[in-house]
């Protein structure tokens, strides 16, 4: 110990009476002078730190002793002492080391230390930081730093020969998006022992940087809109966000595809789309719209995404129908099946909104639809036609689909149905019945035959002409083959001929040609153009024997005529000049006496005048003289052998025609008779009594032969007397004459149409 000094040390923070050292043993006092030598202790500088017992010599503390306090960072701290002994005056210096203790942690200037980073900056940028400190020295001020667990940065000491730098260490780049500020706990921890420690926060602000694109929520929007939307609609408002700050997040929206611009719009601030235009799922039923949102930041960044508008079909449109005639006109004798027309129908919508159904309207015609392929259909035959009962057919085909509300097109199409030579000529009737009068002038028009074809154009053209298989005909009739007008090529006589009867053909011009026949039967109306004729002998007288009583037949005079019916119907007349006691049967012709005849009047010979005059109008006569020789009985036997013709000779001769009268009598009735009884069997079938019309007079016809047809109506007795020398000898003839018309009359030509009943017993006229 140097200079009679002490050194001692002491842990600095010791307490109160902490043994530093035997000051007066280690300077080599004796304790027992100290008292005497007036041992003491005086410090230099301030404070009591230490003090010494004035009477054993030792040191002891005597208030804590802070080192940081007293020295600082002075790397040794001493106290000096100073202990004084008298007897003789010495001085002794005492020097006192405070050790150091860990009693201080290191510490920072601020709990939270707060930095700014930029979110660009690179991996491995170096921040300073400022470091702690510690009171302490020594390796109790020898710090090490630890930041919490982070993966961003990392904490490094620099040393230099001066001094100990501390620095923040990027360790990676940052991503504010990711965090926007770290906080982290740097913490300081000395050397000594225990370990002290210090922490601060430090707070790391990233910067941001326009390092991120705005980002949709979804990269593909799919959205469903229906058609013909109206102009405004809102379709969708997609959504971008950008995790940058300030200007690096305001974004804009736009169409970065090439769309129609007038369908859809964009709200650039929103990013609203909504509907610009017309929407047409026939135009376009998909769009794709590509969406750009861009941010304001420098330079700008931008996202995408795509949107998927799937436009929705509504029954806006009515089916479309294209129908093209295959075959028209039809011909009538087409078969069922054939094509007629070609449909086809499309509907730009879809789904079932361009399902189509197709019909035809009105129903009932013979046509029908056959589909042949989606939408094709042939509007084929269905059944037979026949253009002489329709001929033409107007229908609708119409074509409805099956949105809602339908909706409906149709089309309407004209068929005419073309003539084929289907149809023969009909006439009216199968036959008909002509009346004309004798005598009519050659080349007269006596009938027209009229037949109709209901076919049309040359298949309804029709040419007559006389169908002489059967019988020639040529000679006496002639028909116009373009009018059917027919025409008497001479005259008729009726006591010639009474009926003519032959047949009429029609036939068309078609291809095949076709005809039919109708029988006429013409009438040869008696005109009264014949006078009666008289017959036997006239030159010989006829004997009567007297006396004769009244009423007595003398004889008959025989007359007929070549006419028939009333033209036939003869009445006798005696001439008034002529008359005296005779008179003549007015129908029979009988010539007897008036009043009785006695002798006295014999040997004499009277001449009677008759005349014999038919019906007719005008009516014909004939005139005959008759002489009767009165004789008495004396004069009998003498003239027998000369006049053979007396009153009682002509007996058997009047007798045979008699006899052949009544057999032709007989004859006639019983055909009258059997007429009548099969009518009345067909009346008594139910078959109703039909009338034949011949013009304004009616008759019904029971009979028909070669000599003519005769009525029941206007019968006339007609009686015939033949020449009789017998009293009472006569005979009667019944003849049944024609109903004539009016039209017949006066030499005029009659046209007139026979009504035959049919099967039914209906009159076809």
């Amino acid at each position: 110990m140097g200079s009679g000094q002490l050194h001692y040390s002491v842990p600095e923070e010791s307490q109160h009476g902490t043994f530093v050292g035997r000051i007066a043993q280690d300077l080599g006092l004796e304790v027992v002078e100290l008292v005497p030598r007036m041992f003491r202790m005086e410090s230099q500088g301030d404070g009591d730190y230490f003090k010494v017992n004035e009477q054993n010599g030792i040191l002891f503390v005597n208030s804590r002793v802070d080192r940081e306090q007293l020295c600082g960072k002075t790397p040794i701290c001493t106290i000096h002492l100073e202990v004084i002994v008298d007897k003789p005056l010495r001085v002794f210096h005492v020097e006192v080391e405070i050790k150091d203790t860990n009693d201080n942690a290191p510490f920072f200037s601020t709990n939270k230390h707060s930095l700014s980073v930029a979110e660009s900056t690179v991996a491995g940028a170096r921040f300073p930081l400022k470091g702690a400190s510690d009171a302490d020295i020594g390796l109790n001020a020898q710090l090490k730093y630890k930041l919490n667990s982070t993966e961003y940065f990392v904490v490094e000491e620099k040393h230099d020969v001066h001094s100990i730098s501390l620095v923040l260490l990027l360790n990676r780049p940052l991503d504010r998006e990711k965090i926007s500020v770290h906080h982290l706990l740097l913490t300081a921890t000395d050397g000594g022992q225990p370990e002290l420690t210090g922490t601060v926060v430090l707070e790391i602000t990233v910067m941001d940087a326009n390092d991120n694109a705005p980002v949709f929520n979804q990269s593909v929007y799919r959205v469903k809109l229906l058609e013909n939307v109206a102009d405004g609609t809102l379709v969708i408002q997609p959504s971008a966000t950008d995790v940058d700050e300030g200007m690096n997040k305001e974004i804009s929206y736009s169409i970065s595809n090439s769309i129609p611009s007038n369908i859809f719009s964009i709200q650039s601030d929103t990013g609203e789309i909504r509907v610009k235009g017309k929407v047409d799922f026939e135009d376009i039923n998909l769009y794709n719209i590509e969406i750009e949102a861009k941010d304001k930041g420098s330079p700008p960044l931008s996202g995408h995404c795509s949107i998927l508008i799937e436009i929705l079909d509504v029954n806006d449109n009515a089916p479309e129908m294209s129908l093209k005639s295959m075959l028209v006109p039809v011909p009538e004798d087409s078969l069922p099946g054939v094509v007629v027309a070609l449909v086809s129908i499309s509907d730009r919508d879809s789904g079932v909104n361009g399902q189509v159904s197709c019909s035809l309207w009105p129903t009932g015609l013979p046509f029908k639809l056959v589909s042949t392929f989606k939408n094709y259909y042939s509007l084929v035959l269905a059944e037979p036609v026949d253009r002489e009962q329709v001929a033409e057919f107007r229908l609708v085909v119409v074509a409805r689909d099956e949105g809602a509300p339908s909706l409906s097109a149709s089309s309407s199409l004209v068929v005419p149905i073309s003539d084929v030579n289907d149809n023969a000529p009909a006439f009216a009737q199968p036959s008909y019945t002509v009346f004309i009068k004798e005598n009519n002038p050659p080349g007269a028009h006596i009938f027209t035959m009229s037949a109709s074809d209901p076919d049309m154009a040359e298949n309804s053209l029709i040419s007559y002409w006389l169908d002489e298989k059967l019988w020639p005909v040529s000679s006496y009739i002639s028909v116009n083959s373009e009018s059917g007008k027919v025409y008497a090529l001479q005259s008729f006589d009726y006591e010639e001929l009474k009926l003519l009867e032959f047949q009429v053909s029609a036939k068309d011009a078609g291809l095949p040609s076709l005809c039919s026949n109708a029988t006429v039967q013409v009438f040869v109306v008696d005109e009264n153009d014949n006078t009666p004729a008289l017959f036997g002998p006239e030159e010989s007288p006829i004997l009567l024997v007297v006396p004769v009583m009244a009423g007595h037949m003398v004889g008959k005079i025989h007359a007929l005529d070549a006419d028939s019916g009333y033209n036939a119907w003869l009445r006798y007349e005696l001439h008034e000049l002529t008359s005296g006691p005779w008179r003549v049967g007015l129908y029979s012709g009988e010539i007897s006496t008036t009043r009785a005849l006695d002798e006295a009047e014999g040997s004499s010979t009277q001449s009677l005048l008759v005349l014999v005059k038919d019906h007719g109008k005008p009516p014909r006569s004939s005139t005959t003289t008759l002489s009767v020789s009165l004789v008495v009985n004396t004069q009998v036997v003498h003239a027998d052998a000369h006049l053979p013709r007396m009153g009682g000779s002509p007996g058997p001769l009047v007798s045979n025609v008699n006899v052949y009268l009544i057999i032709a009598i007989c004859a006639v009735s019983s055909l009258f008779l059997l007429a009548i009884i099969l009518y009345v069997a067909q009346r008594c079938q139910g078959q109703a009594k039909e009338r034949m019309t011949y013009g304004p007079g009616t008759a019904t016809l029971v009979c028909a032969s070669e000599v003519g047809s005769w009525s029941y109506s206007n019968r006339h007795s007609h009686i015939l007397a033949g020449v009789s020398g017998e009293a009472g000898a006569k005979s009667d003839l019944m003849v049944f004459s024609p109903n004539i018309p009016v039209f017949a009359e006066n030499g005029d030509v009659g046209n007139m149409k026979e009504l035959i009943p049919d099967s039914t017993m209906r009159v076809s006229p």
